[in-house]
């Protein structure tokens, strides 16, 4: 698989509620790197989806993060895929980087569908999470066994950027330091 493309890349964030967030292992930290991505993302012109399961169980995405109108993708089933409209909305972006919760159910099944689609997927493993940390390790070790490269949020950032001489660079930094 490549190095991401930021023209090819669209950010899918999975189901970072604000009800569940405080039961998922380092949830905290998983927004602050998924935040991170976002206003990367932002800078770069990078598409940001964002999913919810559930809202009237789970209610709305933390309100640490911005969801801009028209990018919100709402689903009761597990696999994104599943659900009518999910593919339209990936703006047929070849490459799929994905944040969110919880990685052995909601993350696994839509990476598994994209995987089926033919995508390119890139699992964030610094910016997703599960309740439990061998729930977590599980889901992305069957990731990766189908297909999914599993990055961190440095390396998906470096490659956006693809060089220090972009223009974006210091910008794209401070997001780091």
């Amino acid at each position: 698989m490549p190095l991401l493309n930021r023209e090819k890349s669209l950010l899918l964030i999975i189901d970072l509620q604000a009800r569940l967030l405080p039961v998922i292992h380092q949830g905290s930290e998983i927004v602050q790197q998924t935040a991170k991505l976002q206003k990367a993302a932002e800078i770069l012109n990078i598409p940001v989806l964002f999913t919810e399961q559930n809202p009237k169980g789970l209610g709305p995405t933390t309100d640490q993060l911005v969801i801009a109108e028209g990018c919100l993708f709402t689903k009761m089933t597990f696999d994104c895929c599943k659900t009518g409209g999910f593919r339209e909305m990936l703006k047929d972006k070849e490459q799929i980087v994905v944040t969110g919760s919880e990685a052995h159910v909601c993350v696994l099944q839509t990476v598994l569908g994209l995987l089926e689609w033919k995508k390119e997927v890139f699992v964030i493993a610094d910016a997703i999470g599960s309740r439990k940390l061998a729930n977590k390790q599980a889901g992305i070790d069957r990731m990766q066994q189908n297909g999914a490269e599993i990055v961190t949020s440095e390396m998906a950032l470096f490659e956006w950027l693809q060089s220090a001489d972009n223009r974006e660079f210091k910008s794209v930094l401070q997001l780091i330091k």
